[in-house]
């Protein structure tokens, strides 16, 4: 364990949840789901704590294919209600998180026209997965069209469309020249999933001066009507009493609840790995579409253009929540097997992978279900034979985090004799009030919020949303420089420490901004941000040195990087 101090800002909130002893609610787990109902508690005006072991969105959370989608194939299970609410909450993020949500065109590649017409009512009707089988252009059509019937109250994205072998070549010239149609659909991107997570914490922080969020602080034991945390930054260990406890710690849940004295199994998560290229020709071949589609062993296959990066993702496999996911070379050897199959005369490298992320899904328990036919839906499990009700989260994804929020808050707010008062139904996001959505009206709002900024404008306010004025204010206050070759400043890193709750290296280059993702993350951008971090945080050459040796190993181990330690003059 690194020995030091949080930022101040996070030292204060430690500070004060350590005194106060207890609160209304104690959230465990500071993933998507647990922030959103952190908020939604908030928002009520409920005495809220969430406790985060490692930084915010730092498990699950940051290993998505950075999609908000209905998840069309759902329908195949059965799941109505699931791809419903998942296309009502993504027409919702469209409009209030547009700083980061965004229409997705998704074409999918056909190769048949009756291809798993008879095993899909089979597994309609079973919930069997069955023999996988790509699917047809059928299948997908009745598909496409149950789908676009839950988008049409919404409006905010097209309807799709069907288009045979001539014309789609005609678009997408680098496909397989052996299908025989592609479908094009809207589904949505979420360009930066852990700003968007920060930015939900924030919302929640701001609405309730009793709404407490820290990060490096673990929960460790049950004792009656208190639970015992530990500081992973300082060691120390203190202990909250709450009214109500609840488990949002996605795959470790179970692990949680063995923390807590309580036995359960009710997960069973699943492994997704990703690779991140640099890439033009393929970048090319995409056309800023995703390409999507289920391959013949069942897993979802997505090729998609982001952040002039190819994102190239997933698998499902089965994962135990103890180990730490990365993503194997046989998981890569898939992967360019996959792009070979829809652009086979583009030759792809592993010098081209300039980053790798692997998580685990927070998937119920699912025994013998293939782990690609697990349900994605979410349940709420309540426990009152203890002290305090103990409340765990099952399931759950992106896509839903605000409803999820919603439906775990209304429980708690249950437990404790509340009602709600506050909807998060349609409450803007963060950045995303009054972001401008059309290129005139953000030519105007950075004429007006960020004077000065020149180039580093579009920048700032992609990071931040509407927060970037803030954030401008205040890099105009004092001297700047430039950092990681113009993707960070020294005054915009010194306002992330005093207003984003930084306590590593690994925060700021993996989670508050995409150095690593593009893979910018080389030896002397980590020494270069970490000198800058170190007067900020108060660590001695000690901690210094022990971020960049955990942070260098971390990028090398978990996300396939080569970064080797600099010699220094």
């Amino acid at each position: 364990m690194i020995d030091s101090t949080h930022s101040s800002a996070e030292r204060t909130e430690v500070r004060a949840v350590r005194e106060a002893g207890r609160t209304g609610v104690l959230v465990i787990g500071g993933g998507i789901n647990g922030i959103s109902t952190f908020r939604d508690l908030a928002l009520q005006g409920v005495d809220v704590v969430l406790v985060e072991r490692g930084d915010f969105a730092s498990g699950a959370s940051a290993a998505s294919s950075h999609m908000i989608h209905g998840g069309i194939r759902y329908l195949e299970n059965g799941e109505f209600r699931l791809v419903r609410e998942s296309v009502e909450e993504r027409n919702g993020l469209l409009k209030i998180a547009p700083h980061y949500v965004k229409p997705l065109q998704t074409t999918i590649p056909i190769y048949s026209t009756f291809s798993g017409i008879l095993s899909a009512p089979l597994r309609f009707l079973t919930h069997k997965s069955g023999k996988p089988q790509e699917r047809g252009a059928f299948l997908i059509k009745v598909g496409l069209t149950i789908y676009d019937t839950f988008s049409r109250d919404g409006g905010m994205v097209p309807r799709h469309r069907f288009l045979g072998r001539k014309k789609s070549l005609a678009e997408l010239p680098s496909l397989d020249p052996n299908i025989k149609y592609t479908a094009t659909y809207y589904d949505a991107s979420m360009h930066d999933p852990e700003r968007l997570a920060l930015d939900v914490l924030q919302d929640g922080r701001a609405a309730h001066p009793e709404a407490h969020a820290l990060n490096y602080v673990e929960a460790i034991a049950r004792d009656g009507d208190e639970v015992v945390l530990r500081d992973r930054e300082s060691g120390t260990e203190f202990r909250v009493h709450a009214d109500v406890v609840v488990n949002a710690s996605g795959p470790w849940t179970d692990l949680t609840n063995d923390a807590l004295g309580e036995d359960t199994r009710f997960m069973g998560g699943t492994k997704g790995s990703h690779i991140v290229l640099d890439h033009p020709e393929l970048l090319e071949a995409t056309q800023g579409r995703e390409i999507f589609f289920e391959h013949s062993d069942g897993r979802i296959v997505l090729i998609y253009p982001l952040k002039g990066r190819v994102l190239v993702g997933t698998t499902d496999i089965d994962a135990d929540p103890r180990e730490v996911p990365v993503c194997t070379e046989e998981e890569v050897d898939y992967f360019f097997e996959l792009i070979h199959h829809v652009f086979p005369k583009i030759p792809v490298t592993r010098d081209q992978i300039v980053y790798k992320f692997s998580g685990i899904r927070p998937l119920p328990r699912h025994e013998d279900t293939a782990p690609g036919f697990v349900s994605r839906d979410y349940r709420i499990e309540v426990d009152e034979k203890g002290a305090v009700p103990l409340v765990s989260l099952v399931g759950g994804k992106w896509t839903t985090f605000r409803a999820l929020g919603e439906s775990l808050s209304d429980t708690v707010l249950g437990l404790i004799g509340r009602t709600r008062t506050v909807s998060t139904a349609g409450r803007a996001i963060g950045g995303g009030r009054e972001f401008p959505r059309t290129e005139k009206a953000r030519r105007i709002w950075i004429q007006e919020n960020l004077p000065g900024a020149g180039a580093r404008a579009d920048q700032l306010l992609s990071r931040y949303g509407t927060r970037a004025a803030d954030v401008w204010s205040y890099v105009e206050q004092g001297p700047d420089s430039p950092l990681a070759g113009g993707d960070l400043s020294t005054r915009e890193l010194e306002w992330m420490v005093q207003n984003e709750m930084v306590a590593r290296l690994e925060d700021v280059v993996l989670r508050r901004t995409s150095i690593a993702f593009t893979g910018n993350a080389d030896a002397e951008v980590l020494d270069e941000i970490a000198d800058a971090l170190a007067p900020m945080l108060g660590w001695d050459r000690s901690r210094h040195d022990a971020e960049l040796d955990q942070t260098r190993q971390l990028l090398n181990e978990r996300h396939g990087l080569d970064i080797r330690s600099r010699t220094r003059g």
